[in-house]
């Protein structure tokens, strides 16, 4: 039997599939400590056993959302099986991402710098 070869880009298919399924799946949970959730990213191992998928949010608590997050990772997945077409379906890790947070710390410090500067000449 020959072994099909790699289809390019394939985990990133994936991936960028997952994050759309599972964007729209926590919109339809009723857990009260997931706010206003944003899926960032999401990477997949290369065996496709696991996702680590990488989320903002604007209303709520972070630590708490992750954990509500986390605890509904089963049913997420479970949701998943049903769209996705591939043979292993991962398991979802989530985790919050600071990205958008550190931008806007930056900015902040980027405008006060402006500010102090006008204010100088």
């Amino acid at each position: 039997m020959r072994h099909k070869k790699a289809v390019p880009n394939r985990s990133y298919r994936v991936a960028d599939q997952i994050q759309r399924d599972v964007a729209i799946a926590i919109r339809e949970l009723k857990d009260p400590r997931i706010g206003m959730v944003t899926v960032n990213s999401v990477e997949v191992t290369p065996d496709y056993a696991h996702a680590q998928v990488y989320f903002s949010v604007m209303v709520g608590n972070a630590e708490e959302t992750a954990a509500a997050l986390n605890e509904a990772a089963g049913f997420l997945r479970n949701n998943l099986f049903k769209k996705l077409s591939i043979h292993t379906v991962p398991t979802l890790h989530f985790q919050f991402d600071k990205t958008t947070e550190r931008a806007a710390d930056l900015s902040a410090l980027i405008a006060k710098a402006n500010s102090v500067r006008a204010k100088e000449d």
